[in-house]
Parts: structure tokens; C-alpha cells; sequence
């Protein structure tokens, strides 16, 4: 009798499984592995970005550093960048001291660029620059948080053609649509392409930066 209810039980588990499989295919998908971006030890490839009134970017303790700038410093991309598409990058970044952002990320949408702002115009405003000619404080994917100085946030963004996805600490913050939509840089990050991340009038500490692949399904959660 025991064994006989154990293989019923083990029967329905299996048609449990195959029902989630079909009804969310993508809650199977292995997800592709992490590659670093930082090792903690040297900046290339990254190098330093010639602003103008730039500190010097220095890494110490495993951790890449972003000096308060007059107004900005900030790290880019040598050559091409390993994603055009269909990636998400994670970084884990905290304010040091400042009052405006700690976090200005720019990135691909396959040949296009915009740039992630957390905690600038004050400190709090969050979103995405440019979309049709708007920054960040101008268009809807303004968002408002405050930001503790000296904790890390872990920042992850996914990128797709016509959809952008940032989660801070695994907690959904910004989705915004980009379809019909012009994307373009505000000119004082345009030296952070292709790949960038700055800070303007604030100390900036980053633990990690790292990227993989969204795979043929994509993914929308952490």
C-alpha cells in the first residue's frame, strides 16, 4: 500500500511539473552564467574618462573608486563591447559623499545609447536619459528614492529593443517601453560610450560590474 501511494504521488508530481513547463516555460531556463566586467585588481579594460575636472579613478580593497569630480569622473569601455542586446548588467555601487548622482550607467540598445541615472538633481531623482530629446527629470521614467551614503546597492538592468528593466536589490524599479521611441545621450556623458558608468559631484564606490547574456526566452525577474 505505501509503495503503491508513493508512485501515485510520484506520478502526480510529474504531470505538476510538465503543467508549469508549458504554462511558463521560461520558470525552467537555466540561466546563462555571470561574466565579470571588473576583477577587482586591475581597470582595464576599462579606462579612465577624459571629462575634464576629473579625479583620479583609482581601485583600492577590491573596490574600483570614482572620486568626487568637478563635475564628473567616471570609467568607459575600451573597443567594442561584449553586448549590444539582449544582456543584463549588474553592478553593485554605493554613494561615498555628494549630493547628485552616484550612478550614471550608459549603455547599448543595439546602436543606440542611454544612460541610467540613480540619485541625481538633488540626490533622488532616478530614470532614463534621453528619451525624445528628454532626460531623466523630464520624462516618464522619473522615479524618486533616497539613497543611504555608504551602503551598497546592487543594481541590475536588463535591456532588450523596445524595453528597458532595472531592479534595485531584486526589487522591480523602473520598466519603461522604447518602442516609437528616440533614444539619445545628454552631452556631457556622451565620452561615456560605449559602455560607461560616471558620477557628477559625488564619490562613488563599485564592489562589481558584470553581464550576461537574457537568452532566447529573456527573462523578467531576478
Amino acid at each position: 500500500m505505501i509503495g503503491r501511494s508513493f508512485f501515485m504521488a510520484w506520478i502526480a508530481s510529474v504531470f505538476i511539473t510538465l503543467a508549469c513547463v508549458q504554462a511558463d516555460p521560461q520558470a525552467f531556463e537555466s540561466h546563462p552564467p555571470w561574466q565579470e566586467l571588473f576583477d577587482g585588481k586591475q581597470l582595464a579594460p576599462w579606462q579612465a574618462t577624459a571629462f575634464g575636472g576629473e579625479a583620479e579613478v583609482r581601485i583600492e580593497n577590491g573596490r574600483l573608486l570614482l572620486p568626487f569630480g568637478f563635475p564628473l569622473t567616471g570609467i568607459t569601455w575600451q573597443g567594442e563591447p561584449p553586448f549590444r542586446l539582449d544582456y543584463e548588467l549588474e553592478l553593485v555601487a554605493a554613494r561615498l559623499d555628494g549630493s547628485d548622482f552616484f550612478c550614471g550607467l550608459t549603455f547599448p540598445v543595439g546602436e543606440e545609447f542611454l544612460t541610467l541615472i540613480l540619485g541625481g538633481w538633488g540626490g533622488a531623482t532616478c530614470g532614463l536619459s534621453c528619451l525624445d530629446g528628454e532626460d531623466a527629470s523630464a520624462n516618464e521614467s522619473v522615479r524618486y528614492r533616497r539613497f543611504e551614503t555608504g551602503k551598497d546597492y546592487r543594481i541590475r538592468i536588463q535591456v532588450r529593443r523596445h524595453r528597458i528593466q532595472v531592479w534595485l536589490d531584486d526589487e522591480a524599479f523602473l520598466d519603461q517601453d522604447l518602442s516609437g521611441r528616440r533614444l539619445s545621450l545628454r552631452p556631457e556623458v556622451s565620452l561615456s560610450r560605449p559602455l560607461g558608468i560616471a558620477s557628477f559631484a559625488t564619490s562613488t564606490s563599485l564592489a562589481s560590474i558584470r553581464w550576461r547574456p537574457l537568452g532566447s526566452l529573456g527573462r523578467t525577474s531576478p
